[in-house]
């Protein structure tokens, strides 16, 4: 993936405009793995800062295309932060460190290079199905939590 210019999505006629106010987490939803950590991050964003998008969506398709990454293999979680997309390792230190303490001691890791880094990631989400399982819905939300995902 090229590096975007902040909020490029903006501009692209095959995303629909959305509320990005908030960082955003752009997620399989049929992963029991990434809906884990959807739960794990819901759990513990005291703050609610962070909003939540399914890969499965219209939406998520289009910011998976968008971002030159196949929309039918969601093997990395996207982080939008502040118009700026974070994949595979650094999305995911950057969301936990996004939770605050003790959380965010998680960005200690990035002192491991991303070459390391990312082929770990990767390995584990090639295989995460295996992992965790596969549901055979999409995540649903509680109702107290239904406010933080974007359809």
């Amino acid at each position: 993936m090229q590096p975007r210019p902040a909020y490029s999505y903006r501009s692209d006629p095959s995303v629909p405009g959305f509320a990005d106010d908030h960082p955003i987490i752009v997620f399989d939803g049929e992963c029991i793995f990434c809906s884990g950590w959807v739960n794990f991050v819901l759990r513990h964003d005291e703050q609610g800062r962070y909003r939540f998008i399914t890969a499965q969506s219209a939406l998520g398709a289009a910011l998976y295309r968008h971002y030159g990454l196949d929309s039918r293999d969601y093997e990395t979680n996207i982080l939008i932060e502040r118009g700026i997309a974070y994949l595979k390792s650094e999305g995911s230190l950057r969301m936990a460190a996004g939770l605050g303490f003790p959380w965010r001691l998680a960005s200690a890791l990035r002192i491991i290079p991303k070459s390391i880094r990312d082929p770990l990631y990767e390995l584990v989400a090639r295989n995460r199905y295996r992992i965790a399982g596969r549901r055979n819905t999409c995540f649903m939300p509680k109702p107290e939590h239904r406010a933080r995902f974007i359809a």
